[in-house]
């Protein structure tokens, strides 16, 4: 008998969250022997729990999911829906109903950290009731954070995002002689990954930006004005790097010097300031122009810059994701594990979803030189391939064409 697909998008977007799920859709429509309909979830579980889904197999001609593939954002859009972690919550119940009302023999869930603790727990629940319902997780994040995974999908397009935008604000910052500070404020909340990809804005050795400062080590204000005289003797115009999660050794994070830290709906820290914070500290200490940059939302929806690298591995993995539960998998998540160094290589494996959710992997410590304020040289062998190749997107009045669901 026929079962159909589900399939969901969940957290923060990214420029090929999208790619994954042209992955799941394709790859799902090329099993019509297996597969009857492949239904999208509209806001994820969130939206599922409201009935609200669409049926993409029927709703969606190849010309739009090649349209699909190539557009930034969440296409079926996104929640933070955490679901209970008592497994005996009625919410667990409700779901495997409408799973089975659907027919659904196969999930699977687009996100990060949270989004693989619901495929956790939904395989779990499923295991304990003895559904024959299969769970798997697709990869997306811009953190590069999740564990037992070269990297991520997502993250080599942001990389390219920030080490372009950095050389831009580089290139502009140069152009005065009077001695100036601008201060980059970058993604990442426990994980310096998108922040260390700024050292690829360097057009020689010595280029800014001449300062780069991850969560993974303490941030120290003394340090730092011994760190910027330094740079600021070497050249008037400075550009430093920061991700949002600095914080000193006490772990209180910079960003709540300026006691403008929020919560959101999972209790993380809504992390925003620290380069307004340190551009007041430069302006005050050493009474030259300071400004500060938050690239904030870019960094995950630019798709212009998107690599095409980048799109082909989400991609892979969403197809991946299928044919691993149309052979029995379930509880886990699509993994990249690279083969080849030089050449580039990689290939997709499966992971227990259980090990990854609810845990994070930090930049690694031996690849911040520097007394903590620069990148080792290791960290452009292992990011440069995901950046490559150039993406030919439909454009329309000057304008790219991207896919949206009307309301």
């Amino acid at each position: 008998m026929k079962k159909n697909i589900l399939v969901g998008q969940s957290g923060g977007p990214t420029a090929v969250i999208n790619a994954s799920l042209y992955g799941v859709v394709t790859e799902g429509m090329n099993h019509l022997d297996e597969i009857e309909h492949v239904y999208g979830m509209v806001n994820g579980m969130e939206g599922f729990l409201k009935d609200d889904y669409m049926n993409l197999s029927e709703e969606l001609t190849q010309k739009e999911l090649e349209l699909i593939k190539l557009t930034p954002a969440a296409y079926l859009g996104s929640c933070r829906y955490k679901l209970p972690k008592d497994l005996t919550a009625p919410s667990y119940p409700t779901v495997f109903r409408k799973l089975e009302a659907l027919n659904i023999g196969y999930f699977f869930y687009i996100g990060g950290n949270d989004s693989m603790d619901t495929v956790s727990k939904l395989s779990r629940y499923g295991a304990r009731i003895g559904s024959s319902i299969r769970f798997i997780g697709i990869p997306k994040t811009i953190d590069n954070d999740l564990m037992l995974t070269d990297h991520t999908p997502g993250f080599g397009s942001a990389a390219r995002y920030v080490a372009s935008t950095v050389r831009e604000i580089a290139l502009d910052a140069s152009v005065y002689q009077q001695r100036a500070v601008t201060i980059v404020e970058l993604m990442g909340r426990h994980a310096g990954w998108i922040t260390a990809s700024s050292v690829l804005a360097r057009k020689y050795q010595g280029d800014n930006p001449l300062l780069i400062y991850l969560p993974e080590t303490a941030f120290d204000f003394r340090s730092f004005a011994k760190d910027l005289s330094r740079a600021l003797e070497r050249q008037p115009n400075v550009v430093v790097c920061v991700s949002e999660g600095i914080a000193d050794s006490s772990g209180r994070l910079i960003c709540e010097y300026n006691d403008e830290a929020r919560l959101d709906n999972f209790g993380h820290k809504m992390l925003t300031g620290c380069g307004k914070v340190l551009e007041n500290f430069v302006h005050n200490h050493f009474g030259i122009k300071a400004r500060s940059v938050e690239l904030n939302v870019s960094q995950r929806c630019s798709a212009l810059v998107s690599s095409a690298a980048d799109i082909e591995e989400a991609a892979l993995a969403g197809a991946f994701g299928v044919r691993a539960a149309l052979s029995g998998a379930s509880g886990q998540m699509v993994a990249f594990c690279r083969t080849c160094e030089e050449p580039y290589a990689m290939e997709c494996s499966l992971v227990d979803v259980n090990q990854v959710c609810n845990r994070e992997k930090p930049f690694p410590v031996q690849w911040i030189i520097e007394n903590g304020t620069d990148i080792s040289p290791d960290f452009l062998t292992y990011v440069l391939p995901l950046i490559q190749g150039e993406v030919k997107r439909p454009i329309s009045q000057g304008l790219p064409v991207y896919a949206f669901r009307k309301p």
